[in-house]
């Protein structure tokens, strides 16, 4: 079987178009319901918060490679605008302040990919046309259709701790068999609609040597294609990762770039996230044996976007 077979083959068993109706346009995340929310805010028992997200800075993984780099952070009022002379204290009651701006791309920092980010054979998730998305935005499964939804129940599964590693060899693809075994190692169970974060350990490699540079890259360890059935079974509402793409790099299945992609985004409508911090939750999780935690990861609701910048908390 060629690759193009077998990635067609993987693409359509994972497929939800219509599952949840012709007008959907959240896929998996329809697996979260008002009821497990409820339940894994009973998760938090101690106070615990952890971000998730990587700094907003110029100091960031961005190369430059497809058109994306690092934010670009400045003031447009500061302190030495403030007024100087007697008459303009006296005209401001001798007040001041401060403004600044952020220039960056939505999917350059910790961030969710939307279900209009990937197309497969000219159609988004749900059927939708790939025209939808136009220099306007996208039409259809934009990111701001999930700015209430990613939330509930979290599982990190640190597979890299697991395999009794400080992070995963690059080009390492984790099969079902590392998820699942790392699952019973941690006494944790995957469920529906969790949102599902995997540890590779990739990210610890440089932010040890104080350097992103060729973060996005370097060969990597990610989830190997064939776990998206799996996910498919369990029926994941999304899945994360503190590695570039979730998925391992180089590809499994070339030519084709991101077959984990492929399969996710456009035909089961899996929300990824990408860029991921997990070194301290990971260490707390390790600590006191709880690999499960209330996990609110909101979008910024921009309207029409395909992939938006966020700071994820875990919370025990």
């Amino acid at each position: 079987m060629s690759n193009e077979e077998t990635l067609r083959k993987l693409a359509l068993q994972v497929r939800n178009w219509g599952k949840w109706g012709p007008d959907d346009e959240i896929g998996t995340l329809n697996y979260i319901t008002p009821a497990k929310i409820a339940q894994a805010s009973q998760l938090v028992t101690a106070g615990k918060v952890f971000a998730l997200g990587i700094p907003l800075q110029r100091n960031g993984p961005q190369s430059g490679t497809r058109q994306r780099f690092n934010p670009i952070h400045s003031m447009f009022r500061d302190g030495g605008d403030q007024p100087k002379t007697h008459e303009e204290v006296l005209a401001l009651q001798g007040y001041g302040g401060s403004d600044d701006w952020i220039v960056m791309p939505l999917q350059c920092v910790t961030q969710w990919d939307s279900l209009a980010h990937v197309f497969d054979s000219g159609k988004m998730y749900n059927g939708y046309d790939a025209t939808l998305v136009t220099s306007s935005g996208a039409a259809k499964n934009s990111i701001d259709k999930t700015k209430d939804k990613i939330v509930g129940r979290g599982v990190l599964l640190d597979v890299a701790r697991y395999k009794g590693v400080p992070f995963l060899p690059p080009g390492y693809a984790i099969t079902i068999a590392d998820l699942e075994g790392t699952a019973a190692a941690q006494h944790v169970e995957v469920r529906s609609g969790d949102l599902l974060v995997v540890r590779t350990g990739h990210m610890s490699t440089y932010l040890q040597k104080d350097s992103w540079d060729h973060f996005d890259l370097d060969t990597s360890p990610g989830v190997s294609v064939y776990v998206a059935p799996w996910l498919h079974a369990k029926e994941v509402a999304a899945i994360a990762s503190d590695n570039y793409a979730v998925e391992v790099r180089p590809s499994e299945l070339p030519p084709f770039r991101s077959p984990f992609h492929i399969c996710a985004i456009p035909n089961m409508g899996l929300t990824l996230g990408e860029i991921f911090f997990l070194e301290d939750l990971a260490a707390d999780c390790a600590a006191d044996g709880r690999y499960e935690f209330l996990m609110v990861a909101p979008p910024l609701p921009v309207t029409n976007a395909v992939g938006t910048p966020i700071n994820p908390y875990a919370m025990k």
